[in-house]
């Protein structure tokens, strides 16, 4: 397992629930994207509620079963690795924000 320990980049990416990419849903085109790319991990997070660019709000609520909630990518690893990934996020991203801040990461195991 390699060490993570230290200073890394995290990178939150925030799309839509109903973003597509190819006709599959964008967060498991992503996830793919880095597992065959070798990072070191990714979590996909939920949001019940918000709103983007365009300021309509999507929320969880009881009359909306099928709406477009927020997700939220995070995936820690080094620099060199995050930047690299970049332009090929850029080709299939038709929407969305992508973040990039330091995390000091203190515990890594698998």
């Amino acid at each position: 397992m390699p060490r993570l320990d230290g200073e890394r980049t995290l990178m939150r990416i925030f799309i839509g629930e109903s973003d597509r990419h190819q006709n599959k849903p964008l967060y498991k085109v992503l996830l793919e994207l880095f597992r065959h790319e070798g990072f070191a991990g990714a979590t996909v997070l939920r949001g019940v509620a918000g709103f983007g660019a365009n300021s309509v709000l999507h929320t969880d609520g009881l009359l909306r079963l099928s709406q477009d909630l927020p997700l939220v990518i995070e995936v820690v690893d080094n620099d060199e690795k995050i930047e690299q990934i970049i332009p090929q996020l850029d080709e299939i991203l038709q929407g969305g924000m992508i973040t990039l801040e330091k995390a000091r990461v203190i515990f890594y195991k698998s």
